[in-house]
């Protein structure tokens, strides 16, 4: 059996705000061992319950965040940029059995810690064919179509009950309550290094994968930003067109090919944005 362990950082032990995330600040350099701890406390909790490998990929920013030396042995990562799937890289290869979201958060315009869907700002809204998405709901789309239950979600109070929409059956880990986007009430690494490996353990028996999921009708991406030329940048991409002053919108038969468009608009934006206005 093998889990995949797509790992963000916003929603990990005591991360609370941006300097917290940010690769090169001493809060950073703190706050790497607690999101370290809460993703070895889920492959621990993998290997009590029965599986024989944990793939961890990295999806933070960089995705060169994680300490690798402080991960059990057992464990393999999969850390740098530029993956064709991204924070679920190695879903495609047919040998995963479930994938587990640990660190994750709520999406742009949500309420939630560090709340964002992809770009740290600029996005104030993402929706799949009309439903209000977050990163967790993007991503477990790609999984459903490769046939991957989504069977551990660790994050916030608010990011827990957003992953109720697209992975009811998973078990769920609050380590931290919202209190405010860059505030939040945490519990302590050592608590929920318990809380993660308990429920890693009991969520192993989920891992059962599932015939692939598609849609006839395609995949409806919409995206909402701050300022009306993010839109403009944003129709470069092949496909997608202007859906209102600030949005844009693209439609996809496969959600590999939407993650993957998604990606390229994040990406166009972030480089039309300027430092001072946005």
């Amino acid at each position: 059996m093998k889990i995949l362990v797509s790992a963000d950082m916003e929603g990990a032990t005591g991360v609370t705000w941006p300097a917290d995330v940010l690769p090169g600040t001493p809060q950073w350099e703190r706050c790497r061992a607690m999101f370290t701890s809460d993703v070895n406390a889920a492959a621990l909790g993998f290997y009590d319950g029965g599986a024989d490998e944990v793939l961890v990929n990295e999806a933070h920013w960089s995705m060169r965040n994680l300490l690798l030396e402080q991960l059990d042995d057992r464990v393999q990562m999969l850390t740098g940029r530029h993956k064709s799937l991204s924070m679920v890289e190695g879903i495609q290869h047919g040998d995963v059995d479930a994938v587990a979201f640990i660190g994750y958060h709520t999406g742009a315009g949500a309420e939630g810690v560090l709340a964002h869907t992809y770009l740290a700002n600029s996005i104030t809204g993402v929706w799949l064919n009309g439903v209000r998405a977050s990163e967790g709901l993007l991503n477990a789309h790609v999984a459903a179509e490769y046939g991957v239950p989504v069977i551990l979600v660790t994050g916030d109070d608010l990011t827990c009950k957003d992953a109720e929409l697209y992975a009811p059956a998973a078990r769920m880990v609050a380590v931290k309550d919202h209190v405010s986007r860059y505030a939040a009430v945490c519990r302590t690494p050592a608590r929920t290094a318990a809380d993660i490996r308990a429920a890693a353990s009991e969520a192993t028996a989920l891992a059962v994968r599932h015939a692939p999921v598609t849609t006839g009708d395609g995949y409806t991406v919409q995206l909402e930003f701050d300022a009306e030329h993010l839109a403009a940048a944003a129709t470069v991409v092949p496909g997608v067109a202007r859906d209102g002053e600030r949005r844009v919108a693209y439609t996809s038969g496969t959600m590999y090919e939407g993650i993957r468009t998604f990606k390229a608009v994040t990406t166009i934006v972030s480089s039309a944005v300027e430092e001072q206005y946005g």
